[in-house]
């Protein structure tokens, strides 16, 4: 499909996976599933077959240019975008819509993070292209929702209009990583799906929203017509990101716009937005165990065990628990102390920069 456009999302440091993300090489650069793919490299792969090399695009932080040029050799210097700094994801998207838009404004856009982990692709690509067919042509925002196995308190959940005859829904609400209790209210109710932060829509609808919602955003972008393209395109992004507040596209646009729309997800897929993500996917022994390395263990379970092979690590009386060697550090905790990352990783750059 040559008017279809990808943007693969690939600034973040992955805190939540430190140590073994840091942040010269985080996550999303890391074989984390152990097939000899990286995750920026399996999202690239899954896109493939939708559209041609050359319309997939890769934004990132600037720091991280060599990492995406050696892990996605096939890419020209043009469709690695390069952030100076991070700006949240509204400028994300707005960077390569209005860029894409000098190209093909006719053209169909399709924003994915590189860190997610999708199974049965075939189902994948298929809603996918529900997704495409509905955005072409109109001014409809659409996401693809994911129906939910569990009452999740890290996800975004949308909360959609039903209707059995139409594939592609109306979109009533959007709520951000709700408390456990109302949680399990959306999954009782049957009409909310995990947002899956993956969006569909045509180049001009995006460009239209932008003015609508974020109009200096658009100001901004729009004014980079004449260096895209161009050898001068990262001097005027060094320039624009400086004036660009810093916004999600979910709360800047999404959240905002009449017309969204969601397509339900009928594959399988995870955001591996930390080490009890990565575990809940992972195969399993008969306490529950991930064993990434060399362990023995001692009446544990539900453990998620990483290390080196050359380190033996010994664990006994452990329910929960994530022990994880990377280089220099070592980190013993509660595998869903997710919340916590943040602050082990402002005390661990503290002690110093090595550590990070």
């Amino acid at each position: 499909m040559k008017n279809i456009y990808v943007v693969i999302m690939a600034g973040g440091i992955g805190s939540r996976f430190w140590p073994y993300s840091r942040a010269e090489k985080p996550k999303q650069f890391l074989d984390v599933l152990g097939t000899g793919r990286s995750l920026i490299q399996m999202t690239y792969d899954r896109f493939t077959n939708l559209c041609p090399s050359e319309n997939i695009y890769v934004i990132t932080n600037k720091r991280y240019q060599n990492l995406v040029k050696e892990q996605l050799p096939d890419l020209t210097g043009h469709q690695i975008l390069l952030e100076p700094i991070g700006r949240n994801t509204a400028a994300a998207v707005a960077y390569p819509a209005f860029k894409i838009k000098q190209r093909d404004p006719k053209g169909v856009m399709i924003v994915a993070p590189s860190d997610h982990v999708v199974f049965k692709e075939n189902i994948f690509t298929d809603n996918l292209k529900t997704a495409i067919k509905a955005a072409k042509g109109s001014e409809k925002l659409i996401t693809l929702g994911i129906i939910p196995s569990r009452p999740e308190t890290g996800y975004g959940y949308i909360q959609y209009h039903s209707n059995p005859l139409k594939k592609v829904k109306k979109v009533k609400t959007f709520t951000e990583k709700p408390e456990l209790d109302l949680a399990k209210k959306f999954i009782e109710s049957g009409d909310f799906v995990w947002n899956a932060g993956i969006f569909i829509w045509s180049i001009n609808t995006i460009a239209k929203a932008f003015h609508d919602y974020l109009k200096d955003m658009a100001v901004i972008f729009e004014e980079g017509n004449e260096t895209y393209y161009t050898d001068q395109e990262q001097e005027f992004i060094d320039k624009a990101y400086s004036q660009c507040k810093s916004i999600s596209i979910d709360y800047g646009i999404m959240e905002k716009a009449s017309d969204v729309y969601m397509v339900k997800g009928k594959f399988d897929w995870s955001d591996l937005g930390s080490w009890d993500s990565l575990h809940e996917i992972r195969d399993k022994d008969k306490d529950s165990n991930v064993v990434d390395g060399n362990a023995l263990l001692y009446n544990a379970k539900n453990c998620y065990i990483k290390g080196p092979n050359d380190t033996l690590i010994v664990a006994q009386d452990l329910d929960g628990y994530l022990i994880t060697k990377s280089d220099n550090v070592v980190l013993i905790c509660k595998k869903d102390a997710e919340k916590k990352f943040r602050e082990f990783l402002n005390d661990a750059k503290n002690k110093g920069e090595e550590f990070t």
